[in-house]
């Protein structure tokens, strides 16, 4: 069955996330041993019971999604899903470059994990901050934002026509969000983050991540990619680990990858992942592309008519 995956990233994980895929899978119970073991911590521990605020710590957060995610990939194929094409927000392009065949479970757990490490410390030496904007197009966005000079602001995440997130410098993110508000913009809601991601305040965490990457191999994908930063297909093996560094410190084009994807016709999509936060935003992005749920056994054996 031919199926097109798409991946969420930081902000979907919920404590107990993956837990059926345990008890029920050996191969999944395997896959979370050795996520522990490479870590060498207990992470299924942090995802299975949290608390809440210990999963939420970016170092946490990161590798625990990229673990689930894998666990869910594993199952899809295992019972013939045959990928077309993959994609992930932000974290969760890892994810799709593991689903491709691009990158091994352990590289992608290593890398994911120096990931969330870098970004955690740059925020802490870098103080930044992130904001949604909810009723106002990102075309306005870029213009006002584009004024303000108190510091740092750029968009981070074009997430829906109606929904882009501002990232950069505390005073220039409050200041954006003000001139927003008062240029039409529904809502400027602040983040809980502890960085500015996706903005160019991000340089020391794509520099980790760049010594990180160097040394992992990159294999021919099954099927395209679409990445972040090009919001386009891709197949290249190094193209695919440069984008990642620039994934860091560019914007999340999923309203652009949800156009791409659409012109290609995709057979089925599955958001691989816990939640629903894709299915919405495609909803909003490209209504004609149908999502469907796959995050955990009932939901995955139901899709492919297994009782």
């Amino acid at each position: 069955m031919k199926m097109t995956l798409l991946f969420p990233g930081q902000g979907s994980q919920v404590v107990g996330m993956g837990k059926d895929l345990y008890d029920q899978i050996p191969a999944a119970r395997t896959r979370f041993e050795e996520a522990d073991k490479i870590l060498g911590r207990d992470l299924s521990r942090i995802i299975f019971d949290g608390p809440v605020e210990e999963l939420t710590d970016t170092q946490n957060t990161q590798p625990a999604l990229f673990t689930v995610e894998a666990a869910i990939t594993d199952l899809l194929l295992a019972k013939g899903v045959v990928p077309e094409y993959v994609a992930g927000h932000s974290l969760g392009e890892y994810s799709a470059l593991y689903a491709a065949g691009v990158i091994s479970f352990e590289d992608g757990l290593r890398t994911v994990a120096a990931r969330g490490a870098a970004m955690a410390q740059t925020g802490k030496e870098n103080p930044g901050a992130m904001a949604a904007i909810l009723g106002l197009g990102r075309e306005k966005i870029n213009t006002v934002i584009s004024q303000i000079k108190s510091g740092v602001v750029v968009s981070a995440n074009e997430n829906s026509p109606e929904q882009t997130v501002i990232s950069g410098e505390v005073d220039a993110v409050n200041e954006a969000c003000a001139m927003l508000k008062d240029a039409g913009a529904k809502r400027a809601i602040p983040l809980p983050v502890s960085g500015a991601f996706h903005s160019p305040l991000m340089k020391p965490a794509a520099d980790k991540l760049a010594a990180a990457l160097s040394p992992v191999s990159f294999a021919a994908p099954r099927c395209p990619v679409i990445t972040n930063v090009t919001a386009k297909p891709e197949t290249d093996p190094p193209l695919l680990k440069e984008l990642l560094v620039k994934q860091l410190t560019s914007p999340v084009r999923w309203v652009d990858s949800m156009a791409a994807l659409a012109a290609l016709n995709p057979a089925v999509c599955a958001e691989a992942g816990p939640g629903t936060v894709l299915k919405g935003l495609v909803k909003k992005c490209a209504p004609e592309i149908n999502v469907v749920s796959c995050d955990g056994v009932n939901n995955i054996y139901s899709i492919l008519g297994i009782e």
